[in-house]
């Protein structure tokens, strides 16, 4: 595990300036503290940040062939290196070390871009190959490893596993992107492959770009994705017999390191059950973390327990205040553009107590994506069964209208909070999910822009996003296409986000079994009755794990991690927001209409409305450009 970064002249072979590459690759000591090295020659530039965790004594990068014109920078692990290094020796390569950076080496040696294909793991890579005059650059199957570039205006080319890397180059425009701006309120995540800057984008998940020196830049080319190819029938209990023994496949391939290995163990069904598999896998105890919150409202701490206890772990557990909210600043200056996932929060915390036990850490991110999970698929296939008796011009003149004048209602009990639920039936199915997962709905981000703002965007909706996925989207079925659009948004932008910059934080490697390709694959093939029953999410994973774990820990109400936004807004971080939101800074952006503001801040304050979720998403947007400001006078 580590951080990347490359300057490659697309024109030429222009000198690299070293010390402006060193600069770029120290902004992410904190993903290798390890070890740290460049490169340069005429046109191109590498450096590397180590985090050791395979093959410790070499392995080094920037990495070359034996001929010196081949060389890889990569972050990640590949999990069947030991089997393609196999593979390759026997096509007659010879082998320097025993690290899986050599294997990508030399798998692009044989292979060339095919070499993707033969790679199980979570990657961000970058080759260049002297003799072919060519950079190629690859994300892995599920966008688990960032990858940030730009092309700038002199025909220079860089890269780098963070944004912050790209930063550091005076070349990079820091203009922001003002469709960027619109998706962030919608989702509350700038989504691939578009950063906030219009000049940087991010490389998407299962996406390659190859670029040839005195050529034009192609466009990223798909080189995977999700099949969703439905398997031969089969009955219920052979698909939880299969799935079960999958997952312990999936787990067990990510076992190899040479460093301290655990697993984070929050006490649901995911977490759960990767401990389960790794428990049943070696002979020693599995290292598994936990926190515990001070407010039991947020606490799963004794479910995590009754785990550990099952499996007889060396469990860690660490308490955390409920009122954590100092690492508000902190979070700007990891994400590096506006994220308003408030759960990075605990989330950091986790990974900052496993770093003291492990260097290593599997965990159960993935599984409500795969599997259905989320409460919102629930109630997307429940509504989407209604929008589908009604013609469209009968749902949208009945609905529409009900939607728009029924009363916002978040103080009433839940089965009068149907204003949502009525907007969403007048929509289809996508318009409709996209309505259900925005944190500030179209008619909120219509009144949170200033009139000059909307103007900028030119008629753009961050729906666009959606509308576009779904139009490549390879199935027509409702839960699978509403499950495709969210692996290909909230997964890699939101979560997979998360975890990768609050673990790299603390230099800590964090594995998901759960997004491995080939299990993504095969419960894609499964029929969507076997992921969602009778309101049941998870249903064919949950009966796959009955022998695993208890039936509380299965078959709970699912919680999440969650901190108490709206009690922070009316309490301790009152004026904090009053500073940020009615503050000059933003009022000078010149992007937001200051009134609504205002109105969003009191009605929360008043406790008339909860808009601690609308308030978060500015509060983050104002703390990246306070890290902006501080940024362009350094």
């Amino acid at each position: 595990m580590c951080g990347i970064v490359g300057i490659f002249d697309t024109r030429g072979q222009r000198a690299i300036d070293p010390a402006l590459l060193s600069r770029m690759n120290e902004t992410q000591h904190h993903r290798g503290p390890d070890e740290g090295d460049i490169y340069t020659e005429p046109g191109v530039g590498f450096g590397h940040r180590r985090l050791s965790v395979i093959d410790l004594a070499s392995g080094q990068q920037p990495m070359f062939n034996a001929a010196g014109d081949v060389g890889v920078v990569f972050n990640g692990e590949i999990y069947n290196y030991r089997e393609l290094t196999a593979e390759l020796e026997g096509l007659g390569f010879a082998f320097r070390t025993n690290s899986d950076t050599e294997a990508v080496l030399h798998a692009w040696e044989a292979w060339g871009e095919a070499c993707v294909h033969r790679l199980r793991g979570m990657f961000a890579i970058a080759v260049w190959d002297r003799k072919q005059q060519v950079m190629f650059m690859a994300r892995d199957h599920m966008g688990v490893k960032p990858f940030f570039y730009a092309v700038l205006p002199d025909g220079m080319f860089i890269f780098g596993s963070e944004l912050k890397s790209l930063r550091a180059h005076p070349g990079l425009s820091r203009e922001i992107d003002p469709t960027a701006v619109e998706d962030y309120f919608a989702y509350g995540y700038v989504p691939e492959p578009k950063t906030i800057y219009g000049g940087a984008r991010k490389l998407a998940p299962g996406y390659c770009l190859t670029v040839r020196i005195g050529q034009p830049i192609p466009a990223p080319k798909q080189w995977w994705d999700v099949p969703f190819k439905l398997h031969e029938k089969m009955t219920e209990q052979d698909a939880a017999g299969e799935l079960a023994v999958r997952v312990r496949e999936a787990v067990q391939s990510q076992l190899k390191a040479d460093v301290p290995l655990g697993a984070f163990l929050s006490g649901g069904v995911d977490s759960s059950a990767v401990v389960a598999m790794m428990a049943g896998l070696g002979s020693e105890p599995v290292n598994t973390c936990s926190i515990a919150f001070k407010d039991k409202a947020f606490d799963e701490s004794e479910y995590a327990a009754t785990v550990a206890r099952q499996y007889n772990t060396n469990h860690h557990v660490e308490t955390v205040d409920t009122d954590d909210y100092a690492l508000l600043d902190t979070l700007a200056g990891l994400y590096d553009e506006p994220y308003a996932d408030s759960s990075a929060i605990p989330t950091y915390r986790v990974c900052q107590l496993a770093r003291k036990r492990v260097t290593v850490a599997l965990s159960g991110d993935g599984g409500d994506e795969n599997l259905a999970g989320y409460r919102r698929y629930r109630l997307t296939m429940a509504e989407d069964a209604v929008r589908s008796r009604i013609p469209p011009a009968l749902r949208r003149s009945v609905f529409g209208p009900l939607g728009k004048y029924y009363p916002k209602a978040d103080w009433a009990p839940r089965v009068f909070r149907a204003k949502t639920t009525f907007e969403s039936l007048a929509r289809d199915l996508v318009e409709g999910y996209f309505h259900g997962v925005s944190i500030m709905s179209d008619a909120m981000r219509e009144r949170l822009f200033s009139d000059s703002f909307r103007g900028r965007l030119q008629g753009y909706s961050a729906l666009e996003v959606m509308r576009g996925h779904a139009a490549r989207a390879p199935t027509d079925d409702p839960l699978s296409l509403i499950q495709y659009l969210d692996m290909k948004t909230y997964l890699p932008g939101d979560i997979l986000t998360k975890v990768d910059r609050a673990s790299m934080a603390h230099a800590l490697e964090v594995r998901v079994p759960l997004l491995d390709h080939k299990l993504v694959e095969w419960i894609s093939g499964l029929s969507s009755s076997l992921k969602l029953k009778d309101g049941e999410g998870k249903y064919i994973f949950k009966k796959s794990m009955e022998r695993h774990l208890p039936h509380d820990i299965l078959y709970r109400k699912k919680q999440g991690f969650a901190v108490p936004l709206a009690a922070w807004f009316r309490g301790p971080l009152r004026q904090r927001v009053r500073d940020s939101l009615l503050g000059r800074d933003l009022a000078e952006t010149g992007i937001f209409n200051v009134a609504f503001l205002r109105e969003l801040v009191e009605q929360h304050e008043s406790g008339r409305r909860d808009y601690s979720a609308p308030i978060w998403t500015v509060l983050m947007f104002e703390a990246f450009l306070r890290k902006e400001l501080e940024g362009a006078g350094a």
